[in-house]
């Protein structure tokens, strides 16, 4: 559980509408440090094996803060989740991008993406659970991965023309979606417990599927 000494007082006052100094933090500083503790907290429980739904209390009594400092960063607790989502979401995209730019060759781009998604999903489970598990429904968690999987989609063809003779091509988005909603059940199955095969097993048979459903992407996008 995360821990803060600001669950009562905040020990500072504004001047002007400017957050004052305290402690040599400044307030900007400290509005951030608690929207990180709230994100983390919300992790925590959104992302528990036992996860589900979350509340402003509930999150609260989690991050060690009370209800004044939810409100300082996010109206709803729909919005906090919002942004836990994000967060894990653009540390993802960006670490895989790097990691197929880094690669060699179309299958090599491709193996470095997964294992990279696979590591970080695996190293800290709560966020796979979050991006991935069935098990944890909402109606904005659905929302939310409704629009990841657009964007690794559009991620996935944009990467691909730039390897593989592939345009901007509604059916080649089709195959890219195609592509991506296979990945996100297959970790989907294995963060669940429903595929007995540990990281390296994972990313081979992924990296296979991808490579496979690749020509199709290929060919749409001729």
């Amino acid at each position: 559980m995360a821990s803060t000494s600001e669950t009562g007082s905040t020990g500072s006052s504004t001047t002007g509408g400017r957050l004052r100094a305290y402690g040599g933090e400044d307030g900007g500083s400290r509005v951030a440090r608690r929207r990180a503790t709230l994100v983390d907290a919300a992790l925590e429980l959104l992302g528990a094996s036992d996860g589900g739904s979350v509340t402003v209390r509930g999150v609260c009594r989690e991050a060690g803060l009370t209800t004044r400092y939810f409100y300082e960063s996010f109206d709803s607790i729909e919005a906090l989740v919002s942004a836990t989502f994000d967060e894990v979401i653009a540390e993802i995209s960006e670490d895989a991008l790097a990691a197929f730019d880094a690669g060699d060759g179309v299958e090599g781009k491709v193996a470095g993406a997964i294992a990279t998604i696979v590591r970080i999903i695996d190293e800290d489970r709560r966020k796979g659970r979050l991006l991935f598990s069935q098990s944890l429904l909402s109606p904005t968690i659905a929302a939310k991965r409704m629009e990841s999987t657009a964007l690794f989609a559009g991620l996935t063809l944009q990467s691909a023309s730039g390897v593989l003779e592939v345009r901007s091509h509604p059916k080649a988005l089709a195959a890219a979606h195609f592509q991506v909603g296979g990945l996100a059940h297959l970790l989907a199955a294995w963060l669940d417990g429903h595929l007995y095969l540990d990281r390296d097993g994972v990313v081979e048979v992924s990296v296979g599927l991808m490579m496979a459903i690749a020509d199709g992407v290929e060919r749409f996008g001729a």
